[in-house]
């Protein structure tokens, strides 16, 4: 078997380069496209993200988004969902949603898909919370499992997350500080498969 030499380019050249359906990744130098959202993945994302603004957007606390592309640290990823504070929202002159997103949400949200690598998932919640992003989810619809990764206390001399694990049903999941009005159990999650 002959394998080809991996091609690394720089970001700014990653970022005139077309978008790609499904989207394309900058990471550590390599373009890797994301798999295609399949049933479970996207009844999840397309519940989550309205449910979310629901709560935060008409107080202006927060605003989530679906597939936006962040670029910060070298790298320039499309998590399945962000969430930023309102006040980190990048806007233009005219005081209107800009369209680049050059910094790390404030929650981030991942839905794995199948065939899709959890370890590649994870660093990239992993990277976003070095970055200053308060708390990742990790959902796992064929599990039927949450992971939620919480940024590093500053009190903790080893500079870990803290991972936690949801699988119960009345499970409340947490969610940043900011998020506190935008409740979620573990079992409304995924009855969305159910209806």
């Amino acid at each position: 078997m002959v394998q080809t030499p991996i091609k690394l380019i720089e970001i700014e050249d990653f970022l005139k380069l077309p978008e790609t359906k499904p989207a394309s990744e900058f990471i550590d130098g390599q373009i890797i496209q994301k798999p295609m959202p399949q049933g479970k993945h996207s009844t999840i994302q397309g519940d989550l993200v309205p449910a979310i603004n629901a709560a935060l957007k008409p107080s202006k606390i927060a605003r989530a988004y679906p597939e936006l592309r962040c670029t910060f640290g070298g790298r320039s990823t499309v998590p399945d969902v962000t969430v930023f504070t309102w006040d980190r929202i990048p806007r233009d002159r005219d005081g209107k949603v800009a369209n680049v997103f050059a910094l790390a949400p404030d929650w981030t949200i991942e839905i794995l898909s199948p065939d899709q690598s959890q370890t590649k998932v994870v660093r990239n919640i992993l990277r976003c919370l070095s970055y200053g992003t308060q708390m990742g989810w990790l959902i796992d619809p064929e599990e039927e499992l949450v992971f939620v990764y919480l940024a590093h206390d500053p009190a903790d001399k080893l500079e870990q997350p803290r991972i936690s694990v949801f699988e119960i049903k009345d499970d409340l999941l947490p969610v940043p500080e900011f998020a506190k009005s935008f409740q979620l159990t573990f079992g409304q999650l995924f009855n969305w498969l159910e209806d």
